[in-house]
């Protein structure tokens, strides 16, 4: 991939440049870091965000225009998410809808489904939400325990995810569930779209230690789920959740975005705060920040070849598992070579209305969190040695055997 602008694309970011311009009293502008602040509080500026974007062409710029996108390149929209962080316009409050929700409703959805919510979603008329994980299952998603059981036209659903993001924003969600106990864990499974406000779903924000509540748990007390609103067919949930799984490693840390504060971001803190630290601090520090920004920049490039493969016919593979997880040890290096630079200041920042000390220490916080979410590490780590690198697979006894033969399933 060439990392220059092409002519066309230089043209296509000027564009995007003017466009923001034009908007930018419309929009949310926050400063580095505070993007992953709770957005309840101003939920309804960060939708209305979304919905001025959209207007302007900026969202889903890679989607077919027939599900209401732009019909752009992968690289028009690696553009809009470059200019979007410089314009200090936060993540859209819609991420995981276009990133996720969107593509598996694309994918396995009916037509009615498609013109009901694609166009909502891409203007955050409608949030959604992603709800796979859950207590008992820890990170083997087929083990999940959440029941759909059908009742004439309808699914009646009971049990309990947690770790879903923005849950409690959230008008639908794509919802994983099991439907036949007596099949392997892997066979059993269907996938439904689901009204966030029915009766019988309640949702309880999780507080995270950067103090934002990004993550919740969500519980399902006889929930009818109409037939209609059945991804794909009975007992092919996991084929469904592989389209939302592939998509997913992409979106988060896999296609070349930053997760986290950027590695320009860093460069700016070292500027500002080297010269006033000791030489001997000052030796490590900048160690610190040289395999920081090495680490980032290697990730985000090869994060664009991705793009470009899949821009040329190719689909999400196992090779975007080593983008999140590379991805994730990029950031890690990035937060804590902030907060060596920091020092004292850091240890000494509390709450957000503290300035870039408080900011670059809610940032560390927050990362943990992106280690489990979209596939733990050691998820990716077996993904990448058995179907990248063809390592033996590790034993599995409960693979081929009905899920309600063991323990877990009662």
């Amino acid at each position: 991939m060439d990392f220059d602008d092409t002519p066309d694309e230089a043209a296509y970011r000027a564009r995007v440049r003017q466009a923001l311009a034009e908007h930018a009293d419309e929009l949310v502008h926050l400063d580095a870091g505070e993007e992953a602040a709770d957005p309840r509080e101003q939920e309804q500026a960060l939708r209305r965000t979304q919905r001025v974007l959209a207007e302007a062409g900026l969202v889903g710029v890679a989607w077919a225009a027939e599900h209401g996108g732009q019909g752009g390149s992968l690289a028009q929209q690696a553009i809009v998410g470059q200019e979007l962080a410089r314009a200090r316009v936060p993540s859209l409050i819609n991420h995981i809808g276009i990133g996720m929700c969107g593509p598996t409703v694309i994918a396995h959805g009916t037509p009615e489904q498609h013109e009901r919510y694609l166009a909502r979603l891409l203007r955050a008329d409608d949030v959604w939400c992603q709800l796979f994980s859950e207590p008992a299952s820890g990170s083997d998603l087929a083990a999940l325990r959440t029941t759909a059981v059908r009742h004439g036209d309808d699914w009646v659903v009971n049990g309990q995810k947690v770790w879903t993001t923005l849950a409690h924003v959230a008008d639908f969600g794509i919802l994983l569930t099991r439907t036949d106990p007596g099949r392997p864990k892997h066979a059993g499974l269907t996938m439904f779209v689901v009204d966030m406000h029915a009766p019988g779903v309640t949702v309880r924000p999780l507080r995270q230690m950067g103090g934002q509540s990004d993550f919740n748990e969500v519980f399902f007390d006889d929930v009818r789920i109409p037939d209609s609103e059945r991804l794909g067919e009975p007992g092919e949930g996991w084929r469904v959740a592989l389209t939302t799984l592939l998509n997913e490693r992409v979106a988060v840390g896999g296609g070349g975005n930053d997760l986290g504060l950027s590695v320009e971001s860093l460069a700016r803190l070292a500027t500002a705060k080297l010269p006033g630290l000791p030489a001997d601090r000052q030796v490590l520090a900048r160690q610190a920040v040289g395999r920081a920004a090495v680490a980032a920049l290697a990730n985000r490039y090869t994060g664009y070849r991705r793009l470009t493969a899949i821009s040329q016919g190719g689909l999400p593979g196992p090779e975007a598992s080593a983008g999140k997880l590379a991805g994730t040890a990029a950031a890690k290096l990035v937060a804590d070579a902030g907060v060596r630079l920091l020092g004292d200041d850091a240890v000494f920042a509390a709450g957000p209305g503290d300035d870039d000390a408080g900011r670059w220490q809610r940032n560390q916080a927050w990362l943990p969190g992106i280690a489990i979410a979209g596939g733990t590490d050691e998820v990716l780590r077996n993904i990448i040695g058995e179907r990248v690198l063809g390592l033996p697979p590790e034993p599995r006894e409960d693979k081929h055997r009905p899920f309600n033969a063991f323990g877990s399933a009662r």
